[in-house]
C-alpha cells in the first residue's frame, strides 16, 4: 500500500499548507482529500508535487506492505 504520511511532514517542514499546495502545484481538493486518504492519485499530480515541493519521491510517499 502507498501511504502519503511523509508528504504532510515534508509539506510542513517547507511551511506548505494544503492550500498553498493547490494554488502552487494546482492540485484541486478532491486530489488533497484522496491523498489524505491514501488513495491511487496519477503519477502527473506525484510529478506537481515533487517540483512544488523541490523534494524527491521517497519525501513524500512511501510502501507499506500489508
Amino acid at each position: 500500500m502507498i501511504v502519503f504520511d511523509k508528504l504532510w511532514v515534508t509539506m510542513k517542514a517547507k511551511g506548505f499548507s494544503t492550500y498553498t499546495l493547490r494554488e502552487k502545484c494546482g492540485i484541486d481538493s478532491k486530489t488533497v482529500r484522496r491523498l489524505k486518504a491514501n488513495e491511487n492519485i496519477e503519477t502527473k499530480t506525484l510529478d506537481k508535487l515533487c517540483e512544488a515541493l523541490d523534494c524527491n519521491i521517497a519525501d513524500i510517499a512511501e510502501f507499506i506492505k500489508k
